[in-house]
Formats: C-alpha cells, sequence, structure tokens
C-alpha cells in the first residue's frame, strides 16, 4: 500500500483538538479527515507559491474565456441535457447563484454535522488542485466556516452520485455564501438560517462568479466524507471483531495451531496471513486455549483433535474481509486528493476538459463492498454465539451460558441471542448492492450511468450503526463464557486471570462499561433477573460509537492493521 493507513478513533489526537490540519490538495488521509470532521481540528491552507498560483491561473483562465465568449460547459452554456443552450457573458455569474437555490430538493433526514464536516473539508481539498477555477476566497470561506463550528445543514438523500454530490453540495454552497435564508447552518450547537449564520461569523454573503457554483457543487465530496468516516468505523468493527473471536476462542477451549506461520505461508493472501498473526498475538498467554494442541497436548479425550471451521478457518474467512476494506480505504484517500468536477482546467495549455471525475463510482462500488464485508463479520460472529450457546458444541459450558444453575428457573443468554439474531440478518440485508440499480433515464440521459455513491454510503452508515449494535451483544457473550470458562478450568469466574494478557483489556472494559465488577464468586450474569442486560448494550454501544473504552482496548488490533497495510 502507498500511505500508512491510522484509523485508531481512540487517539489522542482525536480527542484533544490541539493541531491543525494543512490543505494543499494532496496528501489528506482518512486519519486527518477525522481529526477535522469528529475532533474539530482547524483547518490551514496551504502556502505554497505553487499551489496558490495554480489556483489563481484556473481562475483567471475562466475569466477570460467568459470575456471572449468561449464555449465552455456550465460556464457559458446551461448543464446536463442542456448544454446545448448558450449562456451569454453578462448571465455567467447569474447562472451560478441560480445554481444551487434550483437544487435545495434535498429530502430525509440531516447528514451528521461530522459527515458534513467531512464533506467541506475534501471540497476545499481538491479545489486546491487548481483545476476548477474558483476563487481563493471561496476556498477561505469553506475553511472558515470549519475553523468557526458552523456546519451547513445538508438532507441524506438526493445525490446520484452522477454528476457528484449536486443537491447536497448545493446547501454547503448556499450557506457558506448566503445565498437564501432557506439554507440551514449549525453554529456551535444552535440552528440557525444562513444569513443569520453568516452575521454570527461576521461575514458579508459572497455571490458566485463564473462556474464557481460548478465547480462547488460538482463533485464527490459529500459521498466521500461519509465514506470516510464509515470506512474508519468500519476498521474500528474489524478490530473489534478480531478480539471478540481471540475471547471466543479462549471460551470454546480453541487452539492456536491453525493460526501457525508456516501455514499461512503457503496460502500467501496479505489479510489471512494479519488475521492469523493477530490472533497468535491475542491468544499468547491464555490459560484457557489450547495453545499445544498440534503437537498433542493439552486435550481432553472428549474434545476434538481439530476446531470447527468458525475457529479453524478464521484467517482465511477473514483475510478477504481485511484486504478488502484497506482496499475502500486506499480508494477514498484518492478520491480525498482528487479534482472532482466538470470541467477542469488545464491553466498552462489553456485547455478547459470536459471529463467524468464526478462519477463517485470507487464510493459507491466501495460502499456497496464495505456492507457485504459487515454483513460476513457479523454472520461469523453469529456462529460464534450459536456454537458457545450449545452444550453439543461448546465443550462443557453451561447451556445458553446460564451463570447460576441452582436457580432452576435460569435460562442464560437464551434471550439476548434473539437479539443477536435479529441484528444479524438486517446487516446481511443492507449488504445488497446499490450501485448497480441505477436509473438509466436521469436528467435528460445525460446522467444515463450514476454511480449512487452517496446513496451507498448513508446505507453504510446504517449498516455500521447496526453493527455497532452486534458488536455489543457479542462482545456480552463473549464476557460470560470466559468467565464461565475460567469456572469450569480454575473454579473462580474471574477471567481475568486465565485470559490472554491481550484480550484482558477487552474483557475489563466491557465490565467496566458496562457498569459490572469481575468477580470470583460469581460471572458477568448470575441470576437472570439480576440486570437489564438493554442497558448494558446501551451503554455499550454508546462508548463504541463515541470511541471510548472498548474502543481503546482494541487499539492495539487497528495499530496492527495500519503497520502491516503501510
Amino acid at each position: 500500500m502507498a500511505s500508512a493507513y491510522k484509523f485508531v478513533l481512540s487517539d489522542p489526537e482525536l480527542t484533544n483538538g490541539a493541531s491543525a490540519i494543512t490543505l494543499n490538495g494532496k496528501g489528506l488521509s482518512i486519519h486527518d479527515i477525522l481529526r477535522v470532521a469528529r475532533a474539530r481540528h482547524h483547518v490551514r491552507l496551504s502556502e505554497d507559491a505553487a499551489t496558490l498560483r495554480a489556483v489563481e491561473a484556473s481562475r483567471e483562465f475562466v475569466e477570460r474565456a467568459v470575456a471572449t465568449g468561449q464555449a465552455i460547459y456550465g460556464v457559458t452554456t446551461l448543464f446536463g441535457g442542456m448544454a446545448n443552450v448558450a449562456v451569454p457573458k453578462e448571465a455567467a455569474a447569474r447562472l451560478q447563484n441560480n445554481l444551487p437555490l434550483s437544487h435545495r430538493t434535498g429530502v430525509g433526514p440531516y447528514l451528521s454535522n461530522e459527515d458534513v464536516r467531512a464533506a467541506m473539508l475534501l471540497r476545499a481539498n481538491a479545489l486546491l488542485r487548481g483545476a476548477s477555477g474558483v476563487r481563493m476566497e471561496l476556498i477561505r470561506r469553506l475553511v472558515l466556516f470549519l475553523n468557526h463550528n458552523a456546519t451547513p445543514k445538508v438532507h441524506c438523500h438526493g445525490s446520484i452520485g452522477a454528476s457528484g454530490d449536486l443537491v447536497p453540495l448545493a446547501y454547503v454552497v448556499g450557506s457558506i455564501c448566503g445565498l437564501s435564508p432557506s439554507f440551514r447552518v449549525d453554529v456551535a450547537g444552535e440552528e440557525m438560517d444562513g444569513l443569520t449564520a453568516l452575521a454570527r461569523l461576521g461575514l458579508p454573503p459572497l455571490p458566485l462568479q463564473a462556474k464557481e457554483g460548478l465547480a462547488l457543487m460538482n463533485g464527490t465530496s459529500v459521498m466521500g466524507g461519509v465514506a470516510a468516516t464509515c470506512i474508519a468505523d468500519g476498521l474500528q468493527i474489524l478490530a473489534m471483531a478480531v478480539a471478540a473471536h481471540a475471547m471466543f476462542t479462549q471460551a470454546l477451549r480453541g487452539s492456536s495451531e491453525s493460526f501457525q506461520p508456516f501455514i499461512h505461508r503457503h496460502k500467501p493472501h496479505p489479510g489471512q496471513g494479519w488475521a492469523a498473526s493477530q490472533m497468535l498475538v491475542l491468544l499468547a498467554g491464555s490459560k484457557l486455549s489450547r495453545v499445544e494442541a498440534g503437537k498433542g497436548r493439552d486435550r481432553a479425550p472428549t474434545e476434538l483433535i481439530q476446531d470447527r471451521y468458525s475457529l479453524r478457518c478464521l484467517p482465511q474467512y477473514l483475510g478477504p474481509i481485511v484486504d478488502g476494506m484497506m482496499t475502500i480505504a486506499g480508494q477514498i484517500e484518492v478520491e480525498a486528493n482528487s479534482a472532482t468536477d466538470n470541467p477542469l482546467i488545464d491553466a498552462e495549455e489553456g485547455i478547459a476538459y470536459h471529463c467524468g471525475n464526478f462519477l463517485g463510482q470507487y464510493i459507491g462500488v466501495g460502499m456497496d463492498h464495505l456492507r457485504y464485508y459487515l454483513g460476513l463479520l457479523v454472520k461469523h460472529l453469529d456462529t460464534q454465539i450459536a456454537l458457545v450457546v450449545a452444550p453439543e458444541f461448546n465443550n462443557g459450558l453451561p447451556a445458553s451460558l446460564v451463570g447460576n444453575p441452582e436457580g432452576h428457573i435460569n435460562t442464560g443468554l437464551k434471550a439476548l441471542q434473539l437479539t443477536a439474531n435479529s441484528l444479524m440478518p438486517r446487516v446481511s440485508f443492507l449488504g445488497q448492492s446499490i450501485a448497480d440499480r441505477f436509473p438509466t433515464h436521469a436528467e435528460q440521459f445525460n446522467q444515463n450511468i450514476n454511480s449512487q455513491g452517496l446513496g451507498s454510503s448513508v446505507l453504510s452508515r446504517e449498516s455500521l450503526d447496526t453493527c455497532q449494535q452486534y458488536m455489543a451483544v457479542a462482545l456480552i457473550f463473549a464476557a460470560q463464557a470466559v468467565d464461565l470458562r475460567t469456572f469450569q478450568r480454575f473454579h473462580h469466574y474471574d477471567a481475568r486471570e486465565a485470559l490472554s494478557d491481550a484480550t484482558r483489556p477487552v474483557y475489563e472494559a466491557v465490565k467496566r462499561v458496562a457498569g459490572v465488577r469481575p468477580s470470583r464468586t460469581r460471572p458477568y450474569i448470575w441470576d437472570d433477573a439480576d440486570q437489564a442486560l438493554d442497558r448494558h448494550i446501551a451503554a455499550l454501544v454508546d462508548d463504541i460509537q463515541s470511541g471510548g473504552e472498548v474502543a481503546q482496548s482494541v487499539e492495539p488490533v487497528l495499530s496492527s492493521l495500519s503497520e502491516y497495510y503501510a
């Protein structure tokens, strides 16, 4: 991979807001995007003379083209299927100011502020490539909004991802330029109309000039911004899943044999190799798993000589998911550092190229794949849960992980498995593709292929929300299971004394967040009625979504992934 990916959401840089990000049209990473979108780090524009000159030169080209009556799409013509209609030079600016106003057609809930902030950052970075023909003042206006925590309200539906995110970006443009009070802006947590927001920031309205409305709206920045936060959260889920698998492996008395390097040297897919090596790290020192089963030791006569597929084939199963997610991450970073509007201006050669960089196909297909991979992750965890609750297959644990069998009425985690089974099919369903279901007749058959990039990204956010709920449930199963296995092996319930060093922090984080103290005399759940598990799930979900203790506990896994693909 070309760059070192860093997606650790619990990184102190993402919480202290101390450093600024410098934009120059290239080199923007997903980690940088998260720092601005989520931690509200300040943004600076590059002072590099070549970068600034490229922006100025492209703007000068547009001004000359309008003055001389040169035919350029969307500058001296109308748009799309109406590109054969000429626009006189005296109407060139009015054309651009009309464009955002005519695209106030968004529907559905608003995108989160962090996703809109990511989109604004990407749009500013794209314009800094100097191929779009805008004034630096507009780029500065985007950055000023970011630095003052002023976020336009943008509906989640309305873009087909063909001519970029026209409708969503119209709300960004209309807000930062003050084109109408109908645009809404969140300023430091207070929602107001766009003109009031400008006044609050001490800014005058900024009418658009030739090409500028098109340059700002005609790009993949909204879908790209949402996709960036989604892939970061997806990789966080992947790290939690791997840690959960390590806990389930210990609870099921699984072996580390199938993760040995010899095996994976003979099938050297990168993701498979990483998953196997990471499982060895996560299981090292465990007193519960069968570390030396491959040498014929540490196996009870009733135990299988080899693990069932969900344990033994774990690297082979996770490998394509890992490789696929890292490929998506790389594609999102390329998109974030690209000029994605039309036409693009080569000021040095004096050419305006009509093109299709606005098509968000990489984002649409990538987010479709992400949701598919999430479905595979959850399906795998669901299989481990099914194993660990079934006395026929769990190597001696109580049915449904009942804590206190002497209570006679306890059913353990039977109901919690119903919750897991209600969530898993939803994630699988959301794994269906949308990028291949585009309408072919959009906008007078001009946008007759389209990526559905934003739609796919919004579906990915929905899938991730469900995955985070599922992960909370899976971690409760894992914590209860290792407590019970610890009792079976060592006659007490404090799994901290039996787990591997690498999984102990995950176990401890789950119990702290759920408000449960580790105990030698009782497992996580003793009598069914002693706790409301819905509250435990809610607390864990909130922690996972906010990058809290559970997220921090799997940081070594995520860091290992970043380093492996560097």
